[in-house]
C-alpha cells in the first residue's frame, strides 16, 4: 500500500521522508484545503527530498471553477513543476454546476505528462461520482483523491469502496481523516494507497497576539474574494485630488 503524505512545508516533507512514506503531495495552507506552494519551497524540496513529490496546482482557496487568468496561472505552474522535475501534479477543474470540466482538466493532464496526474478532492463535490470516475478514466488520470464525499474517509467508506471496485485504471486513494487508529481498515478493504497529513500543532509564541491575522470571514466555498474596481478607483480618486 502506498502511503502519501500531504506536506504543507519543508519540515513536514522531511518528516514524511524520515517516516519512509512512499510519496508526498506538496501544498501550502492546509486550512483552506491547500494551494500551490511557492517557488522557494519547490526549489528547497528538490534539494532535500528524494522520494517522489506530487505538487498541488490550485491558485486559490474556495471553489474549483477558475477564470481564464487563474487557469493560465495553473498552466504556468505546471510548466514550472515539469522544469524542476517533479513526479506528478495534483489538480482538477469543475464547472459551476458541480460537474467535471472535462476540457480544462484534459488540458491540464496533457500539460502534465509524462508526470503523474492526481485528480484532487474536487471529486468530493461532483454530483455523479460514478459517471465522473468514468470520465476521469477516459482522461487516463493516475489517481483520484477522495473522502467518499463525506467529511472523512471513514464516513465515506461505502462510496470509496464502490469507486475502488469499479475503477479500471485509476487508483482510488482515500484521503481525509486518516490516521494510525483507522488506516488498517483501508488496507483490509483492498485500497492501494492512502493520503494523510499527520498534522500536529506546535506552539510558537508565548502569548496570543492582540490583533488576529486570520480572517475566518474570508473562508467561503461558494464565493471568492476579488478587489472591487469601483472601490479602488474611488479611494485613488479621493487621495489624488488636489
Amino acid at each position: 500500500m502506498i502511503v502519501e503524505v500531504c506536506a504543507n512545508s519543508l519540515e513536514s516533507a522531511l518528516n514524511a521522508q524520515k517516516a519512509s512514506a512512499d510519496r508526498i503531495e506538496l501544498c501550502s495552507e492546509l486550512a483552506v484545503g491547500g494551494v500551490t506552494p511557492s517557488f522557494g519551497l519547490l526549489q528547497l524540496i528538490k534539494q532535500h527530498i528524494s522520494i517522489p513529490v506530487n505538487v498541488l496546482i490550485r491558485p486559490r482557496s474556495g471553489d474549483f471553477t477558475y477564470s481564464d487568468l487563474e487557469f493560465e496561472i495553473m498552466k504556468r505552474d505546471i510548466a514550472l513543476c515539469a522544469e524542476l522535475g517533479f513526479n506528478g501534479i495534483v489538480s482538477g477543474v469543475l464547472l459551476n454546476d458541480f460537474t467535471l470540466d472535462f476540457e480544462r482538466t484534459k488540458e491540464l493532464i496533457g500539460l502534465s505528462r509524462p508526470m503523474q496526474f492526481t485528480f484532487h478532492r474536487a471529486f468530493d463535490w461532483v454530483r455523479s461520482p460514478m459517471a465522473t470516475l468514468r470520465q476521469l478514466e477516459e482522461l487516463e488520470v493516475d489517481t483520484i483523491l477522495s473522502s467518499g464525499q463525506q467529511n472523512s474517509s471513514v464516513q465515506g467508506m461505502d462510496l470509496l469502496s464502490e469507486l475502488h471496485k469499479n475503477a479500471k485504471g485509476a487508483v482510488v486513494m482515500p484521503g481525509g481523516g486518516i490516521r494510525d487508529t483507522n488506516v488498517l481498515g483501508f488496507k483490509e478493504k483492498g485500497f492501494g494507497a492512502v493520503h494523510l497529513s499527520g498534522i500536529e500543532f506546535h506552539k510558537t509564541l508565548e502569548g496570543t497576539p492582540v490583533v488576529p491575522m486570520s480572517s475566518p470571514s474570508f473562508l467561503r466555498d461558494d464565493e471568492i474574494a476579488i478587489s472591487n474596481l469601483i472601490t479602488l478607483q474611488e479611494v485613488v480618486r479621493i487621495v489624488k485630488e488636489n
